[in-house]
């Protein structure tokens, strides 16, 4: 078969070409922006990239075209497989049919933690020699790919909660069928197309729907969110984790140590690199997951040990002048507030200076800025990038008076936070895109090296 994607440079999108390829279709593919690094990783498999949504693709004759979710009404290619009655389909829905069918499917669901739980997950299963396929939104450092094949019925799934298509609102979860599934966690998220958070909860119900009673669902017992879905109905084993009488884990990010206890006391115990409650949250729900699938818990436990977690993940980019700078996903508040106490508690007293950008839809509607100072309040220092944005983020970050700073221009925020740094502090910088190449540009500049 040959499919041409729409929208293929998209971490999703660019997931799916790589499983097509791989299970040996012809896939072309398109986007708007056709750049590295997803450009590289998918023309090193030998998939054709056009850049923009010109109607003349038309001529490349598909079986089928694969329409990517940031691809809307108006867009020149879709309006023309439309008028022409061409076949095409979303990109989950393909993947169902094609990848995920008849396979055990776990999929790994909640507002926060999806990517490095799916990744824990993920590495547990090649640890113990079980060759999962996964579909990450994220690059596992432990696998340098964020999608693969696999060998084997098991594959590890990242479900997200976000619309499927333009012709399909429901959430892109709904397709993946999973046989074990991870309920992390579940907040208001995704403003642009839910109203709330009952909305989100209803999709989540819709997720729990597909499950068959011979599955696994395992779920975080700290959240009211979650319990309100289950109680609409649940026809599937429910395993909590996170709660003070079941499975959690402890530990201290001073020296990595992780505690697994469950109903009955403590199981075992190991070292690892990561570090916040939120990480271990993460792992024990990835164990109880993997135990599903035959991966004794202690077993599992071990393997975390060699978990190397996922980039852009409180990712060290550079050290200059005695200067740390970092790279985290985070972008939602409670993710903020997360990442920010996992570093405090990993630097102690060293300063450190927030770099954020609001990029996400939910931040840049501004539903999420009366929440946005109290989740930096364990900086040092906040500087926040505020162009294109539809609130006033200088209100927003009042309450932390002359710690926080906002500037429009890209280069200004470089040197302002060059010009605060000094040996020892820790620079987070925080966005869900790539921030104007603003890492780099740090690095640069603290180095004392002219802006590229």
């Amino acid at each position: 078969m040959h499919i041409h994607i729409l929208g293929i440079c998209g971490t999703f999108m660019g997931g799916v070409a790589q499983l097509a390829r791989a299970a040996g279709h012809r896939v072309t593919g398109c986007d708007a922006n056709v750049y590295p690094p997803m450009s590289e990783q998918l023309q090193a498999t030998g998939i054709e990239l056009a850049q923009g949504y010109d109607p003349a693709q038309l001529a490349l004759k598909p079986d089928l075209f694969v329409v990517g979710n940031a691809i809307s009404r108006g867009n020149p290619l879709l309006e023309a497989i439309l008028d022409q009655g061409l076949p095409y389909v979303s990109g989950p829905q393909w993947l169902a049919d094609h990848v995920l069918q008849g396979r055990w499917v776990l999929g790994v669901a909640g507002t926060h933690g999806k990517t490095t739980t799916a990744s824990m997950l993920a590495w547990i299963l090649e640890d113990a020699g079980m060759a999962p396929g996964f579909l990450i939104g994220g690059v596992p450092l432990n696998f340098e790919v964020s999608a693969r094949l696999g060998g084997t019925p098991f594959f590890v799934i990242e479900a997200d909660e976000y619309d499927t298509a333009f012709c399909d609102k429901r959430s892109k979860f709904i397709h993946y069928r999973p046989r074990t599934l991870i309920l992390n966690n579940l907040e208001f998220d995704h403003a642009d197309i839910f109203a709330d958070l009952a909305a989100i909860e209803t999709q989540f119900h819709h997720l729990v729907r597909t499950l068959p009673a011979a599955g696994l669902i395992v779920a975080n017992g700290a959240e009211a969110s979650l319990e309100r879905v289950l109680a609409r109905g649940c026809w599937t084993p429910v395993q909590r984790f996170n709660a003070p009488d079941g499975y959690r884990i402890e530990g201290d990010d001073a020296d990595g140590s992780l505690v697994l206890h469950g109903p009955g006391g403590e199981i075992a115990r190991t070292v690892w690199a990561l570090a916040g409650g939120h990480n271990r949250a993460n792992a024990c729900a990835a164990l109880l997951a993997a135990r599903h699938v035959g991966v004794p818990l202690t077993q599992g436990l071990d393997s975390l040990s060699r978990f190397q977690s996922v980039k852009r993940r409180l990712e060290v980019r550079g050290q200059v002048a005695g200067v740390t700078v970092y790279d985290d996903f985070a972008h939602h508040p409670t993710a903020i507030e997360t990442t920010l106490a996992g570093l405090r508690r990993k630097v102690g007293a060293a300063r450190i200076l927030a770099v954020l950008e609001p990029r996400s839809n939910t931040m840049k509607l501004g539903v999420m800025k009366d929440r946005l100072a109290a989740s930096l309040k364990q900086a040092d220092r906040v500087y926040c990038y505020g162009a294109q944005l539809g609130w006033d983020a200088a209100g927003a970050l009042a309450p932390l008076g002359a710690l926080a700073g906002v500037e429009d221009d890209l280069a200004n925020l470089v040197s302002q936070v060059v010009a605060e740094a000094r040996p020892g502090d820790h620079v987070l910088v925080m966005s869900n895109g790539g921030f104007g190449g603003i890492h780099e540009r740090l690095l640069q500049a603290l180095a004392g090296k002219p802006p590229a």
